[in-house]
């Protein structure tokens, strides 16, 4: 029998955790710090000199891994980096208070309690399992390969799912899917929703309002997410969050501590819930969104949040006009922040231009060399200016959203949300994007895996109808 000899320690494999090493999170706080108006010169200048590289582009961790010297610099750094006040912090508050008091229109209560119908939540829930599959296997592809692959396929504009059928070798060897997700995603292989954050999350809104009602605090729902969430099933603002409550850092200094993440899209996508359940109450799932939010995220990426869930209620109340959703979302944020011009940015685009795609490059000319694509605020612009190509229409909603690039997964499935609700019901909804869920996902929540929609749809129901 032969015995290998134990790995030399030198040889042993490194563990590269993504969105968590000190010498990854430098380039991601200086990006953003230049986004903020901070003077961050001279840490900038001192990280490189002492062998600092610049942020992962698309991927979370970068290698090799940094010698002990230089990672503990990166821990000085961003907490330097963490004392440099910013310009525009007065247009961009994180508490309610101050938001709700920098918004002029900030909607009053509503003049007449509204009900959503199980039906119309069935079909937002629907929406947002198709929009989030169909931009699964083309996550973190640039633009110039999501167009393509689909056009290889005969699907440009997007109308149906990615496939591989129809593509030339070199092509996919050129812009591969997504590794994890073309398994589970693409036409051939769909069989059910696959796990997937921005399906996770609602489902722990769900668990939350079930366990606290509208009560909930945010101390509430970190609690939850030590108890159900696995710490590997979240990302960026989340993942920092997560080792911040384990290290015993209290919300909402987890959002802040050492996050460079606090204004990406994470919070965005936890959003749905809080808009299904308070139908005509914009205001209300603002602030019950904030609270969520608050635990990971500031400012803007507070307001993707609060946008969506005030967008989502007025539609789960019964408003038909997905520009008016809009609109009300816009209510919510502060309008001189970045997030509203974001917001106002795509939905001007969306009108002056005809066609999409001229849209989404002026899009991209805007935000590419400033923003990672995980950022909220390209994908704030994108959403809006998706939803406002589209007009409702339920197909061209989530395939603008997926066809224009950046989160790909996390916009279609917003996308494919308020469109759902829209809809109105699941038999609105074609066949072709349904069908291939049969009516389960799969999901790490405890309890929900293998559920059907419908069975979520009856769950929410039930929360949209507690006092």
């Amino acid at each position: 029998m032969n015995v290998r000899p134990p790995r030399a320690q030198s040889e042993a494999p490194h563990l590269r955790l993504t969105w968590v090493q000190p010498e990854d999170l430098v380039g991601h706080e200086l990006r953003q710090a230049a986004q903020d108006g901070r003077d961050a010169r001279e840490i900038e200048e001192r990280w490189y000199a002492a062998g600092g590289a610049p942020a992962p582009d698309r991927a979370g961790a970068s290698e090799p891994p940094a010698p002990p010297r230089l990672r503990e610099l990166a821990g000085h750094l961003l907490d330097e980096l963490a004392l440099l006040d910013s310009p525009l912090a007065a247009d961009e508050p994180s508490g309610l208070a101050e938001i709700m008091a920098a918004c002029p229109h900030w909607p009053g209560p509503p003049e007449a309690a509204a009900t959503v119908g199980r039906d119309r939540l069935h079909a937002a829930w629907l929406g947002r399992a198709a929009g989030c599959l169909l931009g699964k296997p083309v996550e973190k592809l640039p633009l110039t390969g999501i167009r393509a692959l689909a056009r290889a396929a005969g699907n440009w504009p997007l109308a149906t799912w990615f496939t591989e059928h129809g593509v030339a070798p070199e092509l996919l060897a050129a812009h591969p899917w997504n590794r994890r997700s073309a398994p589970t995603s693409l036409a051939e292989n769909i069989d059910g929703m696959p796990e997937d954050d921005d399906l996770n999350h609602p489902l722990l809104t769900l668990l939350l309002l079930q366990r606290h009602g509208r009560a909930f605090t945010t101390a509430d729902l970190a609690r939850l997410w030590l108890d159900e969430l696995p710490a590997g099933r979240t990302f960026t603002a989340e993942r920092i969050a997560y080792g911040n409550l384990l290290a015993g850092v209290e919300p909402p200094e987890t959002a802040r501590f050492r996050n460079p993440f606090r204004e990406w899209i994470g919070a965005q996508i936890r959003a749905d819930v809080h808009g299904w359940t308070h139908p005509g109450d914009p205001a209300g799932a603002a602030a019950q969104a904030h609270r969520d939010a608050v635990l990971t995220h500031t400012a803007n990426g507070v307001y993707g949040a609060m946008f969506t869930a005030a967008a989502l209620a007025v539609a789960a109340g019964g408003e038909s006009d997905v520009h008016g959703c809009l609109a009300a979302g816009l209510r919510v944020v502060p309008p001189h922040s970045r997030y509203a011009r974001a917001v106002r940015l795509g939905i001007e685009t969306a009108r002056t231009e005809g066609e999409f795609d001229a849209v989404v490059d002026r899009l991209h000319a805007a935000y590419d060399s400033t923003h990672h694509w995980v950022h909220v605020l390209p994908n704030a612009a994108l959403l809006a200016a998706a939803l406002t190509h589209a007009d409702s229409d339920f197909t061209r909603s989530i395939g603008c959203a997926v066809s224009g690039g950046w989160d790909t997964d996390s916009n279609g499935a917003t996308a494919g949300s308020l469109a759902g609700l829209l809809a109105g019901t699941p038999t609105a909804l074609p066949d072709h994007w349904t069908a291939p869920l049969k009516n389960r996902l799969a999901t790490s929540v405890p309890g929900f895996d293998r559920t059907g929609f419908d069975t979520l749809a009856a769950l929410t129901h039930q929360e949209a109808l507690r006092p």
